[in-house]
């Protein structure tokens, strides 16, 4: 975990530093004063070789300083907690969204796997996998924002303030961001069921006299969502990348409209932060899912 977090500082830090442009440009213009420039430069650290530049940050780091932002003149943590309510709420929302419906439907493509109506359920789970969230988002705002006027086109409300507006809020971003991560976790478990249905303890069962619903129900589906829960942990990590794209296009206050416009105005202390935080929170996500697995698959705990 160490490693990997050395070499995502690692990357975080070059990759920013190689972009073109540069922040004092956009604080005072191409135009300004050299001399202004350059006290500017100072006062930013940007004078500094980057290796020194990279230690100080991984000091700051360890220190639990992200650094200040150049665009807002606050520490990046402020901005942290402020945005962080915002995606973690739009993480939650999508992944109850994708779990409500991901068993039902891939239970019953599993059940009527060569019908027409399952095969059009599943020609629009391959739509679902191949459209980008953000284009889902735009469609939605159009139909439901716009020509039906039934939810909101964007903005967040705080769930201590409207708790029915927060949830309003948040629908339309995690249908978008929940269509194609539930498409990706149904044509896995639809696969994995009919993997299991084909193997000897479900042909056994039959033969005791057991019904394809009780076999179905109390053996293959629960065999089935072992290997389902790695997939699940995966699609938290494609979530939280489908935020930032999201959370532009609905004009949520989140970390990933903090990222955007950090890019976009070369606040790099900023965009390096909330990059390291999300990589961090990465790791220990994929860490819980590997925890979890374990405790629930037994032959995992024996090896």
């Amino acid at each position: 975990m160490v490693c990997t977090l050395f070499v995502i500082s690692l990357l975080t830090f070059g990759v920013f530093q190689i972009l073109p442009g540069n922040p004092v440009d956009v604080i005072l213009g191409v135009d300004a004063d050299p001399l202004q420039a350059q006290a500017l430069e100072k006062q930013l650290g940007l004078d500094l070789p980057l290796g020194e530049r990279y230690v100080n940050w991984i000091g700051d780091l360890f220190r639990g300083d992200l650094g200040d932002s150049i665009r807002y003149q606050v520490p990046v943590g402020d901005l942290l907690k402020s945005s962080l309510p915002v995606t973690i709420s739009l993480t939650v929302f999508s992944l109850l969204i994708t779990v409500v419906t991901v068993i039902p439907i891939a239970i019953f493509l599993a059940k009527n796997n060569n019908k027409k109506s399952a095969l059009f359920l599943s020609f629009l789970t391959q739509i679902g996998v191949a459209v980008p969230s953000f284009w889902l988002g735009i469609l939605l705002i159009m139909l439901f924002a716009v020509t039906l006027q039934v939810l909101p086109s964007g903005d967040f409300i705080p769930f201590s303030e409207d708790p029915l507006g927060c949830i309003r809020s948040l629908i339309l971003p995690s249908v978008a961001i929940a269509i194609g991560t539930s498409a990706v976790v149904i044509r896995y478990l639809k696969n994995t069921l009919l993997d299991q249905m084909n193997l000897d303890y479900v042909r056994t069962a039959r033969s005791k006299g057991a019904t394809q619903k009780r076999v179905l129900y109390r053996h293959v589906l629960k065999n089935a969502l072992l290997p389902t829960i790695t997939i699940l942990g995966m699609t938290v990590v494609d979530v939280l990348g489908g935020s930032i794209i999201v959370e532009n296009v609905f004009n949520l206050p989140g970390i990933g409209h903090l990222i955007t416009s950090g890019v976009g105005n070369r606040d790099f202390p900023l965009v390096q932060g909330l990059v390291f935080y999300l990589a961090f929170m990465v790791i220990v996500i994929n860490l819980v899912v590997d925890l979890l697995y374990m405790a629930v698959d037994p032959r995992i705990r024996l090896e």
